[in-house]
Parts: structure tokens; sequence; C-alpha cells
């Protein structure tokens, strides 16, 4: 019975995101919010309610959102260890200053403020602490979904408010810390402060000499070996052991995901990754979204709308305006300050994790923490558009900001040429190209090549150029011309149907093996196919006619006549409304 039930609500949450979340992006709506509303209407605090009076909602609803917590808890896991993929560890210690100062602010401050506000309503002053404190964090979760979406984590203010959140995280573990002291009366905090503090630092060492001498080692051999499973498998598992060692350390699985994100991020297999875990990472931030929605009571916030209601704008409100106060005193413009603030005005997702430790120890009671978590819910319902609210205000502040999308390659403009291959051909081709100081990106599948590469100073992805995400990654949007010189038949044709597909105005020069491979080329959409086999007689035929005599001018006035033979009939150029 327990696993018809499971069964069921895996295929209520799937519907969910089949149909919700396709319909609010067309609407121009996150699809946040939508797996948050479908979280609230589809839970057991929503529709459940009455399926003892109507039973077939049964069947459209879901029974029990702790079966799938452990599944939504990897979203976050692996939302994180997407975020430091993103990142460097150059990128992380320029943000020393935002993460250490500009978070340190925002928390600090939001915390006192809410707490003071708690304690003026007559809450004492240990319990006011811990709900300052959790309700000054924001979502991690929400705030990296939203600015994925819309292609903005790269931003300045996108880094901003990561900054804010990496420090926010960082607060979880002491904050849980605290609360264990309140509720043990005192006495062991600095023992277990410091404990922390050493575990903690002996994890991110192991988790620092683990990527150096195990990861990139086994990512290598997994690409040699040519198992995209294998990889996969390698990725998770990285994943999993540096979430168990901070864990293990006391603090947060997902400092160990980011950490994970950090040591990939830094190895040419890092867009590879990117792009096989983003099917998963997906349905599962939306599973984690879901089950927020589902810890939304809807009749608690019809019972008591006006303090729910005035708390959560209160809420958003404070924390907005002193994110924005210290995103100024710390010398951000003010579009950047205004839409950090709008992203990290609301409440997130370690509210409900300590407010609930704070109720199991004693230190603040069931009907509070209702109340609490209500307003956090809501503030977290309405985060999407506040945060659209706040990046069309610094949209007027500053026309044509928050231009630079996630995606675009890193350091990029337009123009660059894509080489996907980069053997032999592909080398000897990039280095003209180089000499020229035209900008080149290069796809390769072979570990060896990519490191050889990396030593030189090429710019080079790790992974299929036959798949579209891959070619996006490498700027295939805003590339010049596309030039396919992979020397398997079969996998170059794969290559310029894909840039075909996403591209109808682009420039294909392909590389074919012979007559019959130049024609499948042709006709799966490339401009301009040079025949290798063509070319080599070509260039064998110049000499062997200077050799019977032939001058030299007059040989290559011949051989570009065959040429113009070879290359000129019309099956070999692709016709324009192709």
């Amino acid at each position: 019975m327990e696993n018809e039930i499971w069964l069921k609500d895996v295929a209520v949450f799937l519907a969910a995101a089949g149909i919700a979340a396709p319909f609010f992006r067309a609407m121009k709506q996150s699809a946040v919010l939508a797996f948050l509303l479908a979280g609230v209407l589809l839970g057991p605090l929503g529709l459940g309610r009455l399926v003892e009076s109507i039973p077939w909602l049964h069947f459209v609803t879901i029974s029990n959102p702790h079966a799938v917590e452990p599944m939504a808890e990897a979203g976050i896991l692996f939302l994180l260890f997407m975020l430091g993929l993103e990142l460097s560890f150059g990128r992380l210690w320029a943000l020393r200053k935002d993460v250490f100062g500009l978070g340190a602010f925002q928390v600090l401050l939001s915390a006192a403020l809410i707490g003071g506000a708690v304690m003026f309503f007559g809450v004492e002053a240990g319990p006011a602490s811990i709900i300052g404190l959790a309700l000054a964090l924001s979502s991690t979760a929400i705030v990296m979904q939203i600015l994925i979406e819309e292609r903005k984590a790269a931003t300045p203010a996108g880094r901003t408010a990561f900054s804010v959140l990496l420090f926010q995280d960082i607060m979880v573990a002491p904050i849980l810390i605290l609360v264990g002291f309140l509720g043990i009366g005192g006495g062991s905090v600095l023992p277990a402060i410091a404990q922390a503090v050493i575990g903690g630092g002996l994890a991110i060492a192991f988790i620092a000499l683990m990527g150096r001498f195990a990861v990139r080692p086994a990512f290598r051999l997994a690409a040699s070996a040519g198992g995209r499973e294998m990889m996969l498998a390698l990725t998770f598992l990285a994943v999993l052991v540096a979430s168990a060692a901070t864990a293990y350390a006391g603090l947060s699985l997902a400092l160990g995901a980011f950490l994970a994100g950090l040591l990939l991020g830094e190895t040419e297999f890092k867009t590879q990754i990117e792009i096989d875990l983003e099917p998963f990472k997906g349905l599962l931030i939306g599973l984690f979204f879901m089950t927020v929605g589902m810890g939304i009571d809807p009749l608690e916030l019809i019972a008591n709308w006006p303090v729910i209601l005035g708390g959560a704008a209160a809420l958003i409100l404070g924390k907005s305006l002193l994110a924005y106060s210290g995103a100024r005193l710390f010398g951000k413009p003010r579009h950047v300050g205004v839409q950090a603030a709008a992203l990290l005005g609301p409440s997130g997702e370690f509210a409900f994790v300590i407010v609930g430790a704070a109720v199991t120890a004693n230190v603040i009671g069931g009907q509070l923490a209702v109340l609490i978590t209500a307003i956090a819910g809501l503030s977290m319902l309405v985060s999407p558009l506040f945060a659209r609210a706040g990046s069309r205000l610094a949209g007027r502040l500053l026309p044509g900001d928050l231009g630079v999308g996630q995606n675009a390659p890193e350091e990029s403009s337009d123009g660059h040429v894509i080489i996907a291959g980069y053997g032999r051909v592909g080398r000897m081709l990039g280095e003209l190209l180089l000499e020229e100081n035209a900008e080149i990106i290069a796809i390769d599948s072979d570990p060896k090549r990519i490191a050889q590469c990396q030593k030189d100073g090429i710019r080079i992805f790790y992974g299929d150029a036959g798949r579209v995400e891959t070619l996006m990654k490498a700027g295939l949007e805003s590339a010049s011309q596309i030039i396919v010189t992979v020397d398997n038949p079969d996998k170059a044709e794969r290559v310029v149907k894909a840039v075909r597909s996403r591209r109808k105005d682009a420039s294909i020069t392909a590389r074919a093996t012979d007559r019959k491979h130049a024609d499948r080329l042709i006709m799966a959409g490339a401009s301009f196919v040079v025949h290798e086999v063509a070319e080599a007689a070509l260039q064998l035929a110049v000499h062997a006619l200077q050799d019977f005599g032939m001058s030299s001018d007059t040989a290559r006035a011949r051989i570009a006549r065959a040429r113009e033979e070879i290359y000129g009939d019309p099956e070999w150029e692709r016709s324009d409304e192709a």
C-alpha cells in the first residue's frame, strides 16, 4: 500500500512538472512560482484536506510529502553543486569582501531588526533572536533558480546576491548550535562552536585534497574510457562524498555540494557535467519547491491573514531596505542594489529547518512556530513576483542592464569561431586563425588533448559537439562561423545537424572524408564542404604537372579549374533554401 501511495505521489509531481511549469513559462512567469503554488494546492494542507469528503481527490493530491523530502533535499545539493561549477576559486576569492562583509551586514542587522520587532510583541529575547536569525536568511534555492532562469547569475546583481546567500549558508550551522545551546540552558556552546570550526576546517581540507589528487585523474580515466555514464556516476559520488564530509563536521550538506562544484569547475569536464546534470537538477529543484509549498497552510493564512500578510510585507520590505543599504555601503551601483535587495527580501527554506529545530528543543512554542513559518512561506511564495518587480525597477535605473547571460561563454565576444574537433586538422586550423588574431573556441572529447590545449592557453571545452547544449556553452548563438573537423563521418554529420537546428543562418564549413560523405554533410546543412581526399589529390597533382614540365602558374591554374569542377558542383553547395 505504501508503495502505491509513493508511486501516486510521484505521478502527481511529474504531472505538475509537465503541466504547471510550462504553463507558467508560457505566461512569462517563473517556474518556481508554479511549483510553489502546485505544492500549496496539491499538498495535504490544500486539496488533500478534502479527500475524506471527495474521495477522488486522493488521486490528484500528494498524501505523504515526507516520502519525497530526500529527493527534494537532493535537489538543493545539486543546485549548490551547479553554482559551484559556475564559479572558480579565483572568483570566490574575489567575492570575499561581499561574502564576509556585505553578507554579515545583511544577516546580523536583519536578525537584530526582526528579533527586536518580535520582542516588541512580547516574545522573550532567546526565542526572538532565533526567529530573527531564521527569517534573516533568504532562499538560496529560489533566488538562484530565478537568476538561472533569467540568465542573470553572472551579472553584478547576481554575484552580489550569491555572495550574501553564501554567507547565509555558512551561518546555518552556528545558528543551529545556538538553538541547541538555548534548548539545554547554556554551558556548552563554546566547545560546540570550537568543534564545528575545527571539524569544518578538516572537512574542507579533505575535500580540497580529494579534488587535487583523486577527482581529476578519475574523470580523465572515465573520459578516456568513453563512458558518459561513468562520468555521471563519478559526479554523483563527488557530491555525496563532499556533502557527507561537511555534514560529519557539523556543517550543512549544501556547503559540501558547493565545494564539490568548485573543485569540478576547475577541471576541463565542467561543461559536460553541467549539460549532463541539467535535467536531474530541474526535476529535483522543482520537487523541493513543491515540498516548500506543501508546508504552507492556506487555512492558517486565511484565519490569521492580517498578521501573516502584514508580517510578510514588513519582513520583505525591511530586509530589502537593509540589503539595499548594505549594497550601497559596499560600493554597489543603485541598479545592482535594487535587484539584489528584491532577491534577498523574502525568507528562505532554512527558516523551516531552524524553527523546526527550535520547536524540538522547546525554545519556541508550537503556535508561534506555525505563525512564523506561515509568514516565511508567504514571503517565499511571492518572491518570484518581487524579484521581477525589482528587475524592472533596476532596468529603469539603468536601461539595458543585466544583459550578460549566464550561458554565454566566459569573457567571449561576438564573432568567434567554433572548431568542432581539435585533432591534427583542427589544431593546425586553430593555430592559423590565432596567428591572424581570430578568437576561437574548440570542442573535443579527448581528455589528453584537452589537457594539452589548456596548458597551451587555448580555450577548449570537453564535450560532444553533436549536442546542441555543448554548442550553446561554446557560444553558438554569437559565433561567426562553425568549422567541423572531426574525423568520424557520422559524428561530423550530427554536429552539422545540431548547429543547423539551432541557427539557420550559421556559416558551417565541414571536413568530408569522401564524396559520399560530402553529399551527406551538404544534405545535413553544411554551407561548404572540404573534400580531404580531393584536396590531397589536387596538391599531389600540382607537383606531378610541374615534374612533367608544366610551369608553376600553369599547373596551379589547371588545378584551380579542377577544384572548381569539384566544388562548383551544385550538389556540393548548400542552397539558400536549405
